[in-house]
């Protein structure tokens, strides 16, 4: 129980996101999967920086620059596709578990404009995050605040346990592989044994009846 509790615990100071940043060329395409659970809000803020030559440096003025976003379900089902400006949010709710890909290009038509077409993205996304407006919490009275942290509260702890079922389907999946392989493994051994028996009891024979046509036994 206590070691439950600690996990438990341990899985609220978790953050589910993925926060990081690459280097994009004129009509490169790049991918991210995120491997999300049913029914789950998803969140990405990026923001893009242009190499300038002169200052050899990325700056982050960016005008007239654009970013398709596009995201694509397990089923290779395309849930958004949309042209953002250099800095931009972008959410999306799932509907089916498994891993999502979430696709960025630049307008490569407005890109070649910049010299040298080279680019830096930051890339940060969060998974079942729920983010709380302060500006709307500053202008209630303290019992509204704290009645709208405990909902945001309820709300993360049923994100962690939908993020723990899917792990536990993830496992059990996982388990019936596993399973089926180690089965086919044995099948397999079985197979083998079977061959090499069925081979020595034929090379036996073979050799008995060239003794006895040979009149040595």
């Amino acid at each position: 129980m206590k070691s439950q509790l600690i996990g438990f615990l341990m899985s609220l100071c978790i953050s589910f996101s993925l926060a990081l940043y690459f280097h994009s060329g004129e009509r490169e395409e790049k991918c991210v999967i995120e491997d999300v659970p049913s029914d789950t809000l998803v969140t990405g803020n990026y923001k893009v920086q242009k190499w300038d030559m002169h200052k050899q440096d990325f700056l982050d003025s960016a005008p007239g620059l654009g970013m398709f976003v596009t995201v694509t379900t397990p089923t290779a089902e395309v849930i958004l596709s949309k042209l953002y400006g250099p800095t931009a949010t972008f959410s999306f709710t799932s509907y089916l578990s498994g891993e999502h890909v979430i696709c960025l290009q630049s307008n490569s038509t407005r890109l070649v404009a910049f010299a040298g077409s080279k680019l830096r993205i930051h890339l940060d996304i969060r998974v079942g995050e729920h983010f709380l407006d302060e500006a709307v919490i500053q202008a209630k009275d303290k019992v509204n605040k704290v009645n709208v942290r405990i909902e945001h509260l309820l709300e993360q702890i049923h994100h962690i346990s939908k993020e723990q079922n899917y792990e536990r389907e993830r496992e059990e999946k996982f388990r019936k592989t596993s399973e089926q392989t180690n089965r086919n493994i044995l099948w397999w051994a079985v197979v083998q044994t079977l061959i090499l028996v069925s081979i020595g009891i034929w090379q036996i024979k073979s050799l008995r009846d060239f003794f006895i046509a040979k009149k040595l036994v």
